[in-house]
């Protein structure tokens, strides 16, 4: 298990779990079908608690390009590793999305709305306004990135001496990426992680799928660079104001 596999793996069972649950939600005929809003963001945030719980004791689990880069422009990651770490995301966030395609194959049969069978892939926003787009994506993943420079470990007191939660160490985050997506993912369903939206929109547009419709490459780009732009904007405040 290297850090590129444990990358790589982490990001796949995250998408695995978070696009899962959005596939349970919006396709025909399944058990979870119009299950809502709060189921699908309490299984994205229990996804990258999997997925940080596998990769994190080997890669650190960013499973997503905006945590490498902001932690690298915060210093607290090698420049040399980036591009390394972001292929493998990348590589995990399409494997995901392939699982998905397989475990749900009945039901993407039986779906006739091409925005639905796009939604399990990928997000969208509920208003089209790129520019108001672009303020969701910039806000919702500052408030992660700053929030993950400021997650600490557990110290005994008043030595402070280090100790290890295991996997429950994972929780934290799992708690953020939730509280994100209740409270400011209506706008364009949170992508907040440039390969966990551009991964799966390839396989949506790669696959197999009957009445699939279009993949908006129109609108691809923003939960990519938007989510870059917020990480990097909270990686130089949280290095300006850090004592």
């Amino acid at each position: 298990m290297s850090p590129f596999v444990a990358e790589l793996i982490g990001t796949m069972l995250m998408i695995l779990l978070g696009d899962g649950v959005v596939a349970n939600v919006v396709l025909k005929d399944t058990k979870g079908n119009n299950s809502g809003w709060i189921v699908i963001t309490t299984a994205w945030g229990l996804a990258v608690f999997v997925g940080v719980v596998v990769a994190g004791p080997y890669s650190g689990a960013h499973l997503n390009p905006a945590v490498t880069l902001a932690l690298a422009i915060a210093g607290k990651f090698s420049w040399a590793n980036v591009i390394p770490y972001i292929i493998a995301q990348f590589t995990g966030a399409c494997l995901g999305a392939f699982l998905v395609w397989i475990m749900y194959y009945d039901h993407f049969k039986r779906t006739n709305d091409p925005a639905s069978i796009l939604a399990v892939f990928c997000t969208g926003p509920a208003v089209r306004n790129y520019v108001s787009n672009i303020a969701s994506e910039v806000i919702g993943a500052f408030v992660l990135l700053f929030t993950i420079f400021y997650i600490a470990g557990a110290e005994i007191t008043p030595a402070k001496t280090p100790i290890g939660l295991g996997s429950i160490g994972a929780i934290p985050v799992a708690l953020l990426v939730w509280v994100i997506g209740l409270s400011l993912g209506g706008t364009t369903g949170y992508a907040i992680n440039p390969a966990r939206d551009l991964g799966p929109r390839f396989m949506h547009m790669l696959l197999p799928i009957k009445g699939k419709g279009t993949s908006d490459w129109a609108y691809a780009w923003i939960p990519v660079i938007a989510p870059l732009v917020g990480a990097s904007i909270a990686a130089v405040l949280y290095l300006s104001i850090k004592q």
